[in-house]
């Protein structure tokens, strides 16, 4: 029997039973709701016009906010949590809330359109850093989280040092009269949790939430077809670009064993259903090479959605995700009815959009090794080169990895993505390095090697000739970043850092 959605939204529990499977958040809003403030831009999750923020009832008893995109995200995804838009920060005698009225006082915006999505990106960060609730928690976020946190919303008018400046700005006004009251708002998220399967339907259509991976394997059991939905920043796409038909969905945002991570021993344990920006978090505890990288991947709001497994089963070659996860020797783990089995990442990967999985498979998380043992002594780095440095699409993404034994390179593991249909390690370049000494003129003749790995297409992004070059350079840069002897510091490489010392 179908369910209503049930979700809080502007001070009261909503429930939706007439809805399509795939009416977006921003369809909602606009048609349903009217809350027109939320704004639809490029419909695909780029310009953050649409950015609402998602309340989620936590373990602790709070609450957790995220920004996201409206505009690719399925309302039968709200089920159970809350739905914040621009209108909900009007205080009740009318007032700005303090994000607001930095944005007035600062000059931050003019036609307006942009305007909604920026404020909701900005209170997000307002309430993750506590000035609402307690002067106990306050911390200031440096504008470089701010630019992180920004990264999402994209403005044609202003430009965004004045919105940067209203972001700074809000952190020291007084408090909102009315702030939002989370004791009283997990309270009621609680209310809304269930405890089975949520099933939904409209029109044949069936969106069904399981709880439990048990619950999960059937569904697929039962009907191999049923799409698999997690954070929905590639499917989402599919309804808004292509207007494609999904058949049935079964959506792994409510499965709790999926949310875990968990570091012992020679592995970090990342459970599928873990969203990018919180599974880079973690990765980069052990690896800060991947930071920026974390910080470059999509945007935040699309990292707030988008999960670390659905990256993976999407298999893209120009996901971001799989090169340096392969070059650091991950493992993928699969289910398929009471069976799981784990192979290496890029083992995964059989050709353009084909991969090793059967039909009623999932995958259930990602195991990489921990930097211990002889990994102690592991050099890696990522690369990412892209027309623009946020939110963009690589052209090329690279990643290197090897354990330096002295001078000796052991263990060599060289992935690319957009060099090759599939995320692809460079097998005639290892061997090129495995058990070489780390010299220039090992590097060079490893990046000769490339030429043998690779055979990569022209497309709007990239000519074949740029791609290899390009890939050949990232070698270059990681010898130069890694050799034995006067290794150059990533500052003195960056292009854009060398520019703002010679400004």
């Amino acid at each position: 029997m179908s369910q209503p959605i049930r979700f809080y939204h502007r001070n009261a529990i909503r429930e939706v039973s007439d809805a399509p499977v795939t009416r977006t958040v921003l369809q909602y809003l606009r048609e349903d709701a009217h809350c027109t403030g939320t704004k639809e831009g490029c419909a695909e999750g780029d310009c953050g016009a649409c950015t609402v923020v998602i309340g989620e009832r936590n373990e602790a008893g709070g609450v957790d906010f995220k920004s996201v995109n409206a505009c690719i995200q399925f309302l039968p995804t709200l089920d159970g949590r809350a739905l914040f838009t621009v209108e909900d920060l009007r205080q009740p005698d009318g007032s700005l809330h303090p994000v607001q009225q930095a944005m007035v006082d600062c000059h931050g915006s003019q036609c307006g359109f942009c305007t909604p999505g920026f404020v909701m990106s900005m209170w997000s960060l307002y309430e993750k850093h506590g000035h609402e609730h307690s002067c106990a928690n306050k911390t200031v976020p440096s504008r470089t989280d701010i630019n992180n946190a920004l990264t999402g919303n994209l403005c044609r008018c202003t430009g965004y040092r004045p919105i940067i400046d209203a972001a700074v700005q809000m952190f020291d006004a007084p408090p909102p009269k009315a702030p939002v009251d989370i004791a009283a708002l997990s309270r009621t998220l609680a209310t809304l949790e269930r405890t089975d399967t949520f099933h939904y339907e409209h029109a044949g259509q069936q969106f069904d939430a399981p709880r439990t991976l048990e619950a999960l394997a059937a569904i697929k059991a039962a009907q191999p077809a049923t799409r698999i939905l997690a954070g929905s920043t590639d499917i989402g796409l599919w309804v808004t670009k292509l207007m494609r038909d999904l058949g049935n969905i079964v959506y792994v945002g409510q499965i709790e064993a999926l949310q875990h991570v968990e570091t012992s021993g020679d592995w970090i344990s990342i459970g599928a259903g873990v969203t990018v920006e919180r599974a880079y978090a973690e990765l980069a505890k052990h690896y800060p090479e991947l930071t920026e990288m974390w910080k470059r991947f999509a945007s935040l709001p699309i990292r707030n959605a988008g999960t670390l497994g659905g990256n993976i089963a999407n298999g893209s070659p120009i996901g971001d995700s799989m090169p340096g996860l392969i070059a650091l020797g991950a493992r993928v783990v699969l289910r398929g009815n009471d069976i799981e089995r784990e192979l290496p990442l890029e083992d995964l990967y059989l050709a353009y959009q084909k991969k090793d999985m059967a039909e009623h498979e999932f995958v259930v998380g990602l195991k990489v090794p921990t930097r211990t043992g002889r990994r102690a002594n592991l050099q890696f780095r990522t690369y990412k080169i892209s027309k623009r440095f946020d939110s963009d699409i690589s052209a090329v993404c690279a990643a290197f990895s090897f354990i330096a034994d002295g001078e000796t390179v052991r263990e060599p593991r060289i992935a690319f993505g957009g060099m090759a249909a599939t995320p692809k390690r460079a097998t005639h370049a290892e061997a090129v390095l495995n058990d070489a000494v780390w010299h220039e003129a090992t590097a060079q003749a490893a990046m000769i090697a490339l030429g043998n790995d690779y055979a990569p297409l022209s497309d709007m992004r990239a000519t074949d000739g740029y791609r290899l070059e390009a890939a050949k350079n990232t070698l270059y840069r990681f010898w130069l970043e890694t050799r034995p002897n006067d290794p150059l510091p990533k500052e003195a490489l960056d292009v854009r850092a060398v520019e703002a010392a010679g400004a």
